[in-house]
């Protein structure tokens, strides 16, 4: 049975609870200790010894992450014990990084570096600046995401992350003794390991250790190049995570600041990817009512998550049927702007740099595919996170804060309140059903399907359209995914819709989006938070169904003729295919 306790934390009395560790007790007082390895519900091993705390009679210091809290417990967590205990031990994880700061996609938010600071650990002992011989493992060959070893403190974080989000366990140890390095299981490099690119890994890591393949210099050499035209589409989420990067609070609206960075990078066109998210709910909805019409094959899948895509064909390739056949938003922005408005500009196609802003780093990997592109040029040529368009905003001195916001302009930059809410779980599946009840029932039909919103890992819905049940489910996350197929197939469950995403939370949570350390992310609801921007926003449009989009409307009268024609298909879909990792290879 839970009870309050009576403990002393440097000198001052507290009630806690008797399951309480320390760090936790601690931290609900205000009371500060270190933290490095421990990541609440994630990684609780309580390896690196940064926490350690005395304990007035009890020989040697324990770790606070790790010790229950007893009654009467005199603890004591900054003294000249503990603070040459936590330099100790910091100095000796410090013994085998490289520290190259000011090159590091962490140099403004590294846990590790700035307990360096806190704990006034000198350079010489780190080797800042000195020569650097420790074994190292690099490898950036999945052109998605780069995994250095001469970062990592081996707090093992990552490997959780991947365990606990995803149930994969792409990453572990390997090697041993001063060669132990994380890196994909076996040996194997990160594109033929099985991994579907959800970035939880990289949200983990306190230090550079694991990071998205930064492509800034390729988009900051295309925009010096005079013979190119820049143009820059932006996921719906960005708008409400960019500003964290900034110092703005989690579950700020940045967009009109983010617009004019965009413009004051120098990019020579900007369109939103709202407006597609707008336009694969024409496609994928018509898909849908044609299923319906058909009577399957059910049920019919979402596809515009890139990690759930890897998914699929990696684990769950007897389905890719039913996976609908729509491209993402990021992919039909890119066909769209390389063929109609490349003819809106007067522009050769090859001559266009059509570049991404997106809250994944599967998207890097997506972009790539083959089948996205057509006559020797890929739709998306450079895709930038969240986290490189904040640093690419950085370097060039550009004063976000005190930017000038702007609206969005221009045909391509149009959207409705469906087209924005895509970026949170459950997003998809509304905006679906707000267009195909409405066309299906020939009448006005509800804007707001609540019971599809929140976080919850599987959420179930049925609603009745010409007067027949349609159940339809929202997943998100990996672990999520794997439970959903188990559930699925064992209890014989029907469905005729699912949306499926593969980081929990949706885009607002993606591998790409800002990273918040753990201490912060543990006490906060940044899903939620993040989630609620877009929600805000939607509420506050005009128009918020997807069929109501003028543009969308003369894009098809102009160019693509009516929502699954055949120059729809052409440009606007795609079709998947089994793979193959290391570990499903019999």
């Amino acid at each position: 049975m839970i009870k309050d306790i009576q403990i002393k934390i440097n000198g001052r009395d507290i009630v806690a609870k008797s399951n309480e560790t320390i760090l936790k007790a601690a931290e609900r007082e205000g009371v500060f200790i270190p933290r490095l390895c421990y990541f609440e519900g994630v990684h609780e091993e309580g390896n690196c010894r940064v926490c350690s705390v005395k304990i007035n009679g009890q020989k040697n210091l324990k770790p606070a992450c790790k010790t229950l809290v007893a009654e009467n417990m005199d603890i004591i967590t900054d003294d000249v014990d503990v603070y040459e205990s936590v330099s100790m031990n910091l100095e000796l994880l410090s013994h085998k990084h490289h520290f190259e700061c000011f090159n590091c996609s962490r140099e403004d938010n590294c846990e590790f570096l700035d307990l360096l600071r806190t704990y006034n650990i000198e350079n010489e002992l780190t080797h800042l600046y000195g020569k650097h011989d420790a074994p190292r493992y690099f490898s950036d060959s999945s052109g998605v995401m780069t995994i250095d070893s001469s970062k990592c403190i081996l707090c093992g974080r990552c490997v959780s992350a991947c365990e606990s989000f995803t149930g994969l366990n792409i990453l572990n140890y390997n090697q041993r003794g001063s060669e132990t390095y994380i890196g994909p299981a076996l040996f194997h490099n990160l594109e033929d390991s099985g991994c579907i690119y959800c970035g939880k890994c990289i949200q983990a890591c306190p230090t550079g250790a694991l990071r998205e393949k930064d492509d800034i210099k390729q988009l900051e050499l295309e925009l010096r190049n005079p013979n190119k035209t820049i143009i820059v589409q932006v996921a719906p989420s960005i708008r409400a995570t960019l500003g964290e990067e900034f110092g703005y609070p989690i579950g700020t609206n940045v967009e009109g600041k983010m617009l004019a960075a965009l413009r004051a990078l120098g990019v020579d066109q900007i369109m939103d990817t709202n407006f597609t998210a707008d336009l694969t709910i024409l496609e994928e909805g018509t898909e849908f009512i044609e299923r319906l019409n058909q009577n399957g094959p059910f049920p019919m899948f979402t596809s515009c998550s890139p990690g759930w895509v890897n998914y699929l064909e990696l684990y769950q390739p007897n389905y890719i049927p039913n996976l609908s056949s729509c491209k993402s938003p990021q992919q039909m922005a890119g066909a769209l702007i390389k063929t109609y408005y490349a003819d809106k500009l007067k522009l050769d196609p090859k001559n266009i740099v059509s570049v991404s802003i997106m809250p994944c780093i599967a998207k890097k990997a997506e972009a790539k595919r083959p089948d996205m592109g057509r006559d020797g040029y890929q739709d998306v040529d450079i895709v930038l996170t969240t986290r490189e368009l904040a640093r690419m905003i950085k370097r060039h001195k550009i004063n976000f804060r005190e930017l000038e916001p702007i609206q969005a302009f221009g045909e391509l930059s149009s959207y409705t309140g469906a087209g924005t809410i895509f970026g949170a779980t459950g997003g998809v599946m509304e905006a679906a059903l707000r267009t195909v009840t409405e066309v299906l029932e020939g009448k006005t039909t509800p804007i707001e399907f609540k019971e599809l919103r929140g976080n919850a890992d599987i959420k179930e819905a049925t609603y009745m359209i010409l007067g027949k049940p349609i159940h339809v489910a929202v997943v998100h996350g990996g672990k999520a995914i794997q439970t959903f197929f188990e559930e699925m197939e064992k209890n014989n469950k029907k469905y005729h819709f699912v949306e499926i995403m593969g980081c929990t939370g949706g885009c607002i949570n993606g591998g790409g989006q800002p990273i918040v350390p753990a201490h912060i992310y543990e006490k906060t609801d940044i899903r939620s938070l993040r989630a609620a921007v877009l929600y805000d926003i939607d509420s506050h449009q005009t128009f918020r169904k997807s069929h109501q989009n003028t543009f969308v409307q003369d894009l098809y009268t102009q160019f693509l003729e009516k929502p699954n024609s055949h120059r729809s298909h052409e440009l606007l879909h795609t079709t998947y295919k089994k793979r193959e990792s290391y570990q499903n290879i019999s």
